[in-house]
């Protein structure tokens, strides 16, 4: 995979923050994915393979929205929003663990906000789902079905106008990958605005390495700069069980980690966003270690940094 200009190392300071909430979903797991990965190191593996990486704010909503997700949603994505800003305003790459994926709003939101003087935002959203649900359309009302429409300016607006008013992408800058389980009113969506969707069939048929080739070309386009987004059900059931929301069929890590490594020497990335890692469902650390791989490996994090040594992460 290649750009037509020669891609530079990318920023090293990397800014993690957490979002301790499962509210948007079935299964509220997922709130202890950033305590998790905080607990077994993960800044220290980034920071062992030459970046600078510091942990930030872990966020939580309000107590008293508890039994209503949408409330505390509202409070909560905007608080996030402000902190990827400004760790992105500082300088920083900000990198998101979530919770469950409706968070996508708040980081994306925040990364918007800190580079729109650049231009538009593009985004590789990498999930078995396509969450591009709104309240009218959505089978369930869960929210975490819902955020890659909010960015996209569909759906409520405290979700669309989250930080900043407006749609925070627009559809030819984005590209979902891997998706193999959705309805399909979010699906009718998408193929009505023109985003690009990679499901599963197609990777199969013409593989990773070509695929993501492509889904890389389509978000670089975007001037601002791009994102990644990863929810952990993208990867098969056998790679990553602790998930709340597993579909059979997915992507392999033993492949996806390797093929991301190009956007760790990428200067265009502006954040990157890990969620539905539920620990409560993990088997053997599997799914965590596989969190850790994708992280080092898109933010370009490098084995045997001090002793010289240059080969990625893998």
């Amino acid at each position: 995979m290649t750009r037509s200009a020669a891609s530079r190392v990318r920023n090293e300071r990397i800014r993690l923050m957490g979002v301790r909430s499962g509210i948007g979903g079935r299964d509220p797991g997922a709130s202890g994915a950033a305590d998790d990965l905080k607990a077994a190191g993960l800044a220290c593996r980034l920071s062992a393979g030459g970046l600078d990486a510091q942990w930030g704010e872990v966020f939580q909503a309000p107590h008293k929205t508890a039994s209503d997700p949408t409330a505390a949603m509202i409070q909560l994505n905007p608080l996030v929003a402000a902190a990827v800003c400004a760790a992105g305003s500082s300088g920083a790459t900000p990198f998101v663990i979530g919770g469950d994926h409706s968070c996508a709003v708040g980081t994306w939101s925040g990364v918007y906000a800190a580079n729109r003087t650049r231009g538009p935002l593009g985004l590789l959203w990498i999930d078995a789902h396509l969450d591009s649900h709104t309240p009218e359309t959505s089978h369930t009302g869960l929210i975490y079905g819902m955020p890659l429409a909010a960015l996209l300016g569909h759906g409520d607006v405290p979700f669309t106008d989250c930080l900043v008013p407006g749609p925070k992408l627009l559809p030819e800058h984005v590209c979902v990958f891997g998706a193999r389980s959705y309805e399909p009113e979010e699906r009718a969506l998408l193929d009505r605005i023109g985003v690009r969707v990679i499901g599963m069939a197609e990777i199969q048929q013409r593989g990773v390495v070509e695929s993501l080739d492509e889904a890389l070309r389509i978000v670089r386009r975007a001037q601002g700069g791009y994102g990644i987004t990863i929810d952990m059900d993208a990867l098969d059931p056998r790679d990553a069980p602790g998930v709340g929301t597993p579909a059979a069929g997915g992507l392999r890590a033993a492949e996806l980690v390797p093929a991301l490594q190009v956007v760790g020497e990428d200067d265009a990335l502006r954040g990157l966003e890990i969620a539905e890692y539920n620990p409560r469902r993990d088997r053997r650390g599997v799914t965590r270690q596989h969190v850790m791989s994708l992280a080092a490996s898109v933010l370009g994090a490098r084995v045997g940094h001090a002793t010289g040594r240059s080969s990625r992460v893998a």
